[in-house]
C-alpha cells in the first residue's frame, strides 16, 4: 500500500479517534522497508516510560520490556495451542552471560561488550545502582522487590566491573523469578544521575518522558495519548539482533476503528478488541487471532472493607451472591475466557490459583444476606472502572448495576481515565470497583502476597488485612523455600478457603490474552506481563 493511501485510511477510519495533529505515520526520511516495520494499534499507551516511576500503567510494561534489559529472563516452551510460552521454571541469561546460583547469593557476569543507547559501557556500577534505585523509590517498584526478598541496598554487591553479587536475606523460593521480571531493569547511572535533582534523586522525571536503557529497542518519539515511536538498538547483545527495526505504536480508542485497520492490512496487530469481535475475526480465518489464558490471574469485583456497607462480610457475600456471571461470560466475553464461580459443593479446595469459588447467582440468597446484614432496602454506591480497558469493563458494570439494582441497590458507574487509573488504585478510596491483577510470578502465595496480605500492597485494592491471612501466606512462602510440601499444601487450601469466606474481592473469570496479527506476522510469545515482545517477532 501507498503511503498516502496509507495515511487516507487512517485519517478516514480514526477521525475523532487520533489527535487532529497526529504524525504521519510512515515518514519519507525514515520509510524502512513496511517488512521490518511493526505497527501496532491499541486502546490505550504508556504514562510513563519508566517501570520506576509513580503510577506507571500497564502499556508502560510494554515499554520498559523492549528497551531495558534485565540480568536474567525467561526460557520458552510451548503452550496451549502451541504458542510459545514462558517457562515459569527455567531461566537465561539476558544482560548477564552467566549467573551462579549458590546457597545463599547469586553471582553474575555481564556481557563486557553491552552498551547504553548513548555508547556508554553497562558496567557493575549501573546495575548496582538500578537495584538499589528499585528498592528504594517506593511504591509498586520497591514491592515488587519485596516480594523477592530484595529490600536493601547492600544486597547488591559489586565484585568487579563486570560481576555483581545479589546476597539473599533469607531463603526464598520467589527471589530468582523476581529478578527476572520488569522492575530490576538496568538503567543508565550516569546519564540519570546528570538528570536528577535534590528534588528527584532517581531521575524519575527524565526517565518518564525518554529511555534510558540498554534493551533491544529505544523510544525516539513519544506523543502520549497518540503514538509511541521505537528503534531498534542495533548494538543489542543481550540476545539474537530482532527482525523488526522499528515499531510504531499508534493509540486508536474507537475498537471498530482498530478492528476495520487490521482487517484492511493497514494495521499489523492488535489486542484489547471487543471479545465479539476476536470470535468473528478467527471464524473468518483472515488474520490470526491467538487466545491464552492470562497466568495467575483474575478478573475481580473489589470492595472497600474499612468502609460500610463492605465493611460487613455478610454484604460481601449478598454481592458474591448477586454477581451476573454467566451474562458477563456470554455478552461480554463471548466465551473467552475461564469461569471462576460456581465450583460443585462438595469440590474440595485445590492447591492451585486460580480456582473457582462456590458462589454462583442466587438473587434470594443475596437478599437474605443483605436483609441479615441491616440492609433489606439496599444501599446506594459507586462502581468505578479503568477506561484503558473500557470494552470489557464497562458492559460488565452494566451488567453488575443491571444485577444490583433487583437488590434496591443503587449504583452509579465512575469511568476512570486511563492515566489515572493506577493512582485511584493507589488512594484506596473507591467502594466498588472491577479490575485485573495478574501475578507476574505463577504462584499462588505470591498472588495472595500482593492482593491479601496487611502489609496492604497497592494491589490490595480492598484495604483487607486479617491476621490469620498473613500467616497463611508467610507460611506458604517459608514452607515452599524449605521444600516442605505438605505445609505448603495445608497453607494454600487455608488462605484460599479464607479468602472465598471473607470474600473481599468476588472472583469473576481468568481473562484471556486476545491478540489479532496479519498471517505474515510470526514470532508472537506469551509473557507474564502479557504485553507484547517485540524482540522474537518478524514479518514474512
Amino acid at each position: 500500500m501507498k503511503r498516502r493511501d496509507f495515511l487516507k485510511s487512517v485519517s478516514g477510519l480514526a477521525a475523532g479517534a487520533l489527535a487532529p495533529t497526529a504524525p504521519a505515520i510512515w515518514s519519507p526520511a525514515k520509510a524502512d522497508a513496511r517488512s521490518e516495520t511493526l505497527l501496532i494499534v491499541s486502546e490505550g499507551g504508556p504514562n510513563n516510560l519508566d517501570i520506576h516511576g509513580v503510577g506507571t500503567n500497564v502499556p508502560g510494561y510494554e515499554v520498559s520490556w523492549n528497551c531495558y534489559d534485565r540480568l536474567i529472563s525467561h526460557e520458552m516452551k510451548s503452550g496451549p495451542g502451541g504458542a510459545p510460552y514462558y517457562d515459569r521454571d527455567k531461566f537465561k541469561p539476558e544482560l548477564a552471560e552467566d549467573f551462579n546460583i549458590g546457597d545463599m547469593s547469586v553471582t553474575f557476569k555481564l556481557r563486557k561488550n553491552a552498551k547504553f543507547h548513548d555508547g556508554t559501557p553497562v558496567t557493575a556500577k549501573d546495575v548496582k545502582w538500578s537495584l538499589d534505585r528499585a528498592v528504594s523509590v517506593g511504591g509498586f517498584p520497591t514491592f515488587q522487590m519485596s516480594a523477592g526478598s530484595l529490600t536493601k541496598p547492600e544486597q547488591f554487591v559489586i565484585v568487579d566491573d563486570n560481576t555483581v553479587r545479589v546476597d539473599f536475606l533469607k531463603k526464598d523460593k520467589l527471589t530468582i523469578p523476581d529478578l527476572a521480571v520488569i522492575v530490576p531493569c538496568v538503567v543508565n547511572s550516569e546519564l540519570v544521575k546528570k538528570n536528577a535533582s535534590e528534588k528527584d534523586p532517581w531521575g524519575l522525571e527524565f526517565t518518564k518522558q525518554q529511555t534510558a536503557g540498554s534493551g533491544a529497542y529505544k523510544v525516539t518519539k513519544w506523543t502520549a495519548g497518540t503514538e509511541v515511536v521505537m528503534e531498534r538498538n542495533d548494538e543489542w547483545v543481550s540476545g539474537p539482533l530482532p527482525k523488526i527495526k522499528r515499531v510504531i505504536w499508534r493509540m486508536v480508542p474507537q475498537a471498530g476503528n482498530r478492528r476495520a485497520l487490521l482487517e484492511r492490512g493497514d494495521a499489523d496487530i492488535s489486542y484489547e478488541l471487543p471479545f465479539k469481535d476476536f470470535q468473528e475475526m478467527k471464524a473468518n480465518g483472515k488474520l490470526n487471532v491467538v487466545s491464552l489464558p492470562f497466568s495467575n490471574g483474575i478478573q475481580y469485583i473489589g470492595m472497600n472493607v474499612t468502609k460500610p456497607p463492605f465493611d460487613n462480610p455478610k454484604v460481601r457475600q449478598a454481592m458474591a451472591y448477586a454477581m451476573p456471571y454467566q451474562k458477563i461470560m456470554d455478552a461480554v466475553l463471548f466465551g473467552l475466557a475461564n469461569p471462576m464461580f460456581g465450583a460443585a459443593k462438595d469440590k474440595p479446595t485445590e492447591v492451585a490459583w486460580p480456582q473457582p469459588t462456590k458462589y454462583y447467582t442466587d438473587m434470594e440468597k443475596a437478599k437474605a444476606l443483605l436483609a441479615e446484614a441491616g440492609y433489606a432496602n439496599g444501599f446506594e454506591t459507586t462502581i468505578s472502572f479503568d477506561l484503558n480497558f473500557a470494552g470489557v469493563n464497562e458492559p460488565l458494570c452494566v451488567l453488575v448495576q443491571e444485577s444490583l439494582a433487583q437488590l434496591g441497590i443503587k449504583t452509579t458507574i465512575n469511568k476512570v481515565p486511563g492515566a489515572n487509573w493506577r493512582t485511584e488504585l493507589t488512594k484506596k478510596e473507591m467502594p466498588l470497583f472491577t479490575n485485573v491483577f495478574s501475578g507476574w510470578l505463577d504462584y499462588p502465595e505470591y498472588f495472595f502476597y500482593w492482593c491479601y496480605h496487611g502489609n496492604n500492597s497497592i494491589f490490595n485494592t480492598m484495604s483487607y488485612r486479617s491476621p490469620e491471612m498473613d500467616k497463611l501466606i508467610d507460611g506458604a512462602r517459608i514452607a515452599a523455600a524449605n521444600g516442605d510440601t505438605a505445609a505448603y499444601d495445608a497453607d494454600v487450601k487455608g488462605f484460599v478457603d479464607l479468602a472465598f469466606a471473607d470474600i473481599p474481592r468476588i472472583p469473576l473469570y481468568q481473562p484471556f490474552v486476545n491478540v489479532a496479527m496479519q498471517k505474515n506476522v510470526t514470532g508472537y510469545e506469551y509473557w507474564f506481563h502479557r504485553r507484547l515482545d517485540y524482540r522474537a517477532m518478524a514479518k514474512g
